[in-house]
């Protein structure tokens, strides 16, 4: 049988079938042998080998589309990342590590404003505007009150989905809200692990409906880069159409005094907080490479 893999803990892997069932499955040693990890989105060929206790053996892990690290997940469409309008107020140096790390790995993102019942229309038109500009769609989202829910089914359509953001945003809520199942569903699996079913301690997928998977992931607090720190340029869509400008071909936007990017920035094309986080991301690794 062919199935996803939608949480893996303690040597165990829960497989959907794409239909109602979960089973509990092992690997085979062979992947050791290979030193291939099976993860979490994982499509998979398995056996099973006690239908009633929905026992099986995973035989073969099938070719990925694509990997993460962080989150370790496999065969990923798309990121929905939920950041808080208000309480708490948006840290966007974490959204911007984040939108980086998902450039990094060629991952399209889409950004959720969940609270936005809390959170006055100028400032919320204001946190748009910034993250509109560098080209990444924006919803403004209220779980509570239900503002802008109905677009979200439309955009999970057909793909898998990882739901990521801070802890504290509403992220559990949207899931439940966007799959009522998904607490049931969870609770199968935490019955069979004995672990509590309330929070997202591991990544896990989710089945919403035929060919969509919206994957929970626990919530961050902080976000460590790996990569050159010449490299962080390319992975801020909005310095592209402004880096003609720029006098030297290899210009990293800081020190080099005719800049395109700094010149955008200067003449309202980017947003001056975006470039900030830039700058502070791009210190940061530089000095991890002295190190």
């Amino acid at each position: 049988m062919t199935g996803k893999i939608i949480k893996g803990i303690a040597g165990f892997y829960y497989v959907h079938d794409g239909r109602e069932t979960i089973y509990q499955c092992r690997a085979k040693g062979i992947f050791r042998n290979r030193r291939v990890k099976p993860l979490v989105g994982d499509d998979v060929d398995f056996s099973i080998l006690h239908e009633a206790d929905q026992e099986g053996n995973i035989d073969e892990i099938l070719p990925r589309r694509n990997a993460l690290l962080r989150p370790a997940v496999a065969n990923v469409d798309q990121a929905l990342v939920v950041f808080a309008a208000q309480d708490p107020k948006p840290n966007f140096n974490l959204l911007d590590r984040f939108l980086v790390m998902m450039e990094q790995a060629g991952v399209p993102v889409t950004i959720c404003f969940n609270k936005a019942d809390l959170c006055p229309e100028e400032q919320l038109a204001k946190y748009q505007e910034i993250y509109e500009k560098a080209g990444y769609p924006i919803h403004r989202i209220s779980v509570k009150t239900g503002e802008g829910i109905e677009e979200i089914p439309g955009l999970l359509r057909g793909k898998t989905t990882v739901l990521a953001g801070p802890s504290g945003v509403g992220k559990s809520s949207l899931t439940n809200e966007l799959q009522p199942g998904a607490q049931m569903e969870t609770g199968v699996v935490s019955e069979k692990i004995k672990r509590g079913k309330h929070t997202t301690r591991h990544s896990q997928l989710i089945f919403v409906e035929e060919n969509t998977y919206l994957m929970d992931t626990p919530g961050f607090s902080s976000l460590y880069l790996d990569m050159e720190p010449e490299e962080l340029k390319e992975y801020f869509p909005e310095f592209a159409p402004v880096t003609g400008k720029c006098k030297f071909t290899g210009c990293v936007h800081i020190g080099e005094r005719v800049c395109g990017v700094k010149e955008g920035v200067s003449a309202g094309e980017i947003h001056p907080g975006r470039y900030e986080n830039y700058c502070l991301i791009y210190q940061e690794l530089k000095e991890k490479r002295r190190y």
